[in-house]
C-alpha cells in the first residue's frame, strides 16, 4: 500500500482542525516551527502543508505577520455565450464585470507566441492593451490584448478604448473599417496565479485561474485579435453557452 506523503497528512489534520472551529475565520495560525513540534516533523513539511491549504484558498500568507485562515469568497458567474454577435457576448461580459481599467501601447513587437498566433512575423507591430475588469469594487478579471497595427493603423479605431467606438468591442470596431468577423476560438487551461496576476486580483500566489486564450478571426480567416484572459477560481466560474442552427 501506498504511504501518503507526510505533508498531505499533516495539511488534513489541519484542515480538519480548520473545519472544526478551533481556528475561526481571520485567525492566526501557528508558527511553521510549532506546528512541525507538534507534528513531529521538519519545518519543510509543515511548509508544504502550508502553502497546500493556501494554494486550495482555506488559508493566506501575509508578508511579514503569519498564515491566517481566509475569509470565504462567493464565486459567481461569468457566462461567455455565443448567441448572436460575439460583439454581444463581449459586452455582457463587461457589463456584468460593471467597470475596467485599460492601458493601451502602440507599435509594441509581437512576441513570437503572439505573432504566431497572429499569423505575422515575430516584431510585426500591434497595439497592447492590459484590462482589470472590476464588480463590486473587486477585481475579476486580467487580459492582454494584441492586434495588428497592419490592420488598425492609422484608422480611427486603432486605441480599442479611445476614439469614436471606444470600449465597443472587437467586432463593432473591425466593421467600422471593412473587416467583418466570422469566428471566435477559445482555448481555457487552469492554472495558478503568478504573484503580478495575485497581486492585481487580490488573491494570494499560486491560486488557481482560469487562463483562457482567444483569437478572432475574420470572414477570410485571418487573425484580427488575440488576448491572454485571467479569470480567478476563487471568484468567478465561467459557463460557455452556445446556440444550436436550427434546420
Amino acid at each position: 500500500m501506498l504511504r501518503r506523503s507526510p505533508y498531505l497528512v499533516v495539511a488534513d489534520a489541519l484542515r480538519a482542525r480548520i473545519l472544526a472551529g478551533e481556528w475561526e475565520v481571520g485567525a492566526r495560525l501557528p508558527s511553521r516551527a510549532r506546528l512541525a513540534e507538534e507534528y513531529g516533523v521538519g519545518r519543510n513539511v509543515t511548509q508544504r502543508a502550508v502553502d497546500h491549504l493556501i494554494v486550495q484558498g482555506l488559508l493566506e500568507g501575509r508578508a511579514g505577520s503569519g498564515t491566517y485562515v481566509r475569509v470565504p469568497r462567493e464565486r459567481l458567474r461569468i457566462v461567455r455565450s455565443r448567441h448572436g454577435s460575439p460583439s454581444l457576448a463581449a459586452l455582457k461580459e463587461r457589463g456584468r464585470a460593471g467597470a475596467w481599467d485599460a492601458h493601451s501601447q502602440v507599435r509594441v513587437p509581437a512576441p513570437e507566441g503572439i505573432a504566431e498566433r497572429l499569423a505575422m512575423e515575430p516584431g510585426d507591430l500591434c497595439v497592447h492593451t492590459h484590462y482589470e475588469f472590476l464588480a463590486d469594487g473587486q477585481p475579476v478579471q486580467l487580459s492582454e490584448s494584441w492586434e495588428p497595427m497592419a490592420i488598425t493603423g492609422g484608422t480611427p479605431i486603432v486605441l480599442p478604448e479611445k476614439g469614436p467606438l471606444a470600449g465597443k468591442g472587437v467586432v463593432e470596431r473591425m466593421r467600422s473599417i471593412g473587416v467583418d468577423i466570422e469566428t471566435v476560438v477559445e482555448l481555457p487551461r487552469p492554472a495558478r496565479a503568478n504573484r503580478e496576476q495575485a497581486n492585481l486580483l487580490g488573491i494570494s500566489f499560486g491560486d488557481l485561474v482560469l487562463q483562457i486564450e482567444r483569437t478572432i478571426y475574420d470572414t477570410e480567416g485571418r487573425p484580427v485579435e488575440t488576448a491572454d484572459i485571467v479569470i480567478p477560481d476563487v471568484r468567478r466560474e465561467v459557463a460557455y453557452e452556445f446556440g444550436v442552427d436550427r434546420p
